[in-house]
């Protein structure tokens, strides 16, 4: 793979992932868009990799996808103690739907029911709101250290391709990260993903060449006859 079809390829990657991470888009696609935009990233970032010799730009970014992971893991495991081995977020429902059984496997049961809120204790709500909060810390932490690698990754980009939006992008995906516990956050990565996209189709492939030794030392000169 070449430098310039990496270069196509991440940047048709981060327009997708851009497209994927939208409203509506984002829920139109069902999450392809984005995947798809994801895995030409990594194909490009390993095609640079191999052309810079380098290859904490691919292995940085490895790092951050399998803390991603983990970090979902970690979090569907939380919700699914929180949801069937504790009684934490069921008495919260039944608070609110008196009506309903407390069986998961009849939930669908409540659709256009009315809650009743009068009926609520507040010893679940706090109960609820502290899983809740666990939860979102969880995922938190996992954002935070995956931005950290994607920064990475991105900042060795930067530096071997003298495209300063890379170094860009990655310091607004770990600003975004750990501003992710407000909106603000969320708006950053968007930015940093418009800014991927420049990065990738603004950066130069063609390399300087540098004159030889050969080429700079003078022509030898001849001898004048006497």
């Amino acid at each position: 793979m070449t430098i310039d079809s990496s270069k196509v390829i991440g940047g048709i990657g981060a327009l997708f992932l851009l497209l994927g991470s939208l409203p509506y888009i984002g829920e139109f696609s069902f999450g392809v868009l984005s995947l798809i935009g994801v895995i030409m990233i990594f194909v490009a970032l390993n095609g640079f990799a191999n052309y810079y010799k380098d290859r904490k730009i691919f292995t940085n970014a490895i790092y951050a996808l399998v803390i991603g992971i983990i970090g979902v893991v970690a979090i569907a495991a939380m919700a699914l103690y929180f949801l069937f081995d504790t009684d934490i977020i069921t008495n919260f429902f039944k608070d609110i739907f008196p009506s309903w059984n407390g069986s998961w496997t009849t939930i669908s049961s409540l659709a256009g029911s009315k809650p009743n809120t009068a009926s609520i204790n507040m010893s679940h709500v706090v109960a609820f709101l502290g899983v809740l909060f666990a939860v979102l810390v969880v995922a938190w932490v996992f954002a935070i250290v995956a931005a950290f690698y994607v920064r990475r990754s991105l900042k060795i980009v930067a530096e071997k391709t003298s495209t300063k939006y890379f170094a860009t992008a990655g310091l607004l995906v770990l600003i975004g990260a750990f501003l992710l516990i407000i909106f603000i956050g969320a708006i950053l990565i968007w930015v940093a993903e418009i800014v991927l996209i420049i990065a990738f189709f603004s950066m130069k492939t063609e390399q300087s060449q540098q004159p030889s030794m050969t080429q700079m030392q003078p022509p030898p000169t001849t001898p004048m006859p006497v």
